[in-house]
């Protein structure tokens, strides 16, 4: 049984692209200091980066996954190494991965391809988009065509973040009405 996944597609800047990269998974029996990386692209779990990083730093395309127990801040002084920085959501309700993008994007500063990888699903794609994830890879037995939709469901935002920096009450032109200014008036 093979031990990664490939995703014929993801989405990618907003669009269904072909995906050349694969996402390494452990299974039974297997350890990150063991598991045979095999050539290609390939997006390796954080222990695996961490137990072969010597080996796997010499390869001219590796990027890494971090499962939603691992903090961003591990990998800080290796970022500009990685093609590609996934985040695993083993399951829809598991949102500790938007605080990963963050902290990647706002904190660490990094601004190469970020990919939500697991159990992702349309609904999730906005505001996973807002904390600064650029890549998608959902899950399979859902329609990727649909699950585009999922990134422009909304035109506008409240809140800041990672893709608005500054919450719409500083961006909304505001003021007081001219009918309320005039002395005059009566007010």
């Amino acid at each position: 049984m093979p031990n990664f996944v490939v995703h014929k597609q993801i989405i990618k800047h907003r669009e269904v692209v072909d995906d050349d990269w694969s996402v390494l998974r452990l299974v039974e029996g297997e350890t990150p200091e063991t598991v045979e990386v095999p050539e290609g692209k390939f997006i390796v779990p954080l222990t695996v980066w961490q137990a072969q990083r010597e080996t796997l730093s010499q390869r001219a395309a590796i990027g890494v996954w971090l499962a939603p127990d691992e903090p961003a801040a591990a990998i800080k002084d290796d970022l500009q190494r990685f093609g590609v920085i996934a985040v695993d959501f083993p399951k829809f309700s598991d949102g500790r991965g938007y605080s990963t993008a963050f902290n990647l994007r706002k904190r660490l500063a990094y601004t190469g391809e970020l990919r939500a990888i697991g159990d992702v699903l349309r609904d999730q794609l906005w505001p996973l988009s807002r904390v600064g994830f650029d890549a998608f890879a959902t899950r399979q037995d859902r329609s990727i065509i649909d699950a585009l939709k999922g990134l422009t469901v909304f035109s506008e935002t409240y809140q800041a973040s990672v893709d608005q920096p500054l919450p719409l009450f500083r961006r909304a032109p505001r003021g007081t009405p001219p009918e309320l200014t005039d002395v005059g008036a009566g007010i």
